[in-house]
């Protein structure tokens, strides 16, 4: 109840700058940081996946240009 009443103040009041700010810091401290490792591990996996989607993307459109040279001729 002494909620409710406090969300109906707030939102009468208007916008409490140093409330949001000790609610963003309350947030962050709930948030799951990544170690250095792991950080440093997707970032590798992120990496290589994007290298074999650019071959990937790379062959198809060797492919696709050869067949259409060959069809124009």
């Amino acid at each position: 109840m002494a909620d409710e009443k406090a969300s109906a103040v707030q939102s009468e009041s208007g916008f409490n700058p140093k409330r949001f700010c000790e609610e963003v810091v309350a947030e962050m401290k709930k948030v799951s940081w990544s170690s250095r490792r792991e950080l440093l591990v997707n970032t590798g996996v992120v990496g290589v996946a994007v290298v074999i989607v650019c071959a990937l993307i790379w062959v198809c459109d060797t492919v696709f240009a050869r067949l259409f040279q060959l069809l124009l001729r």
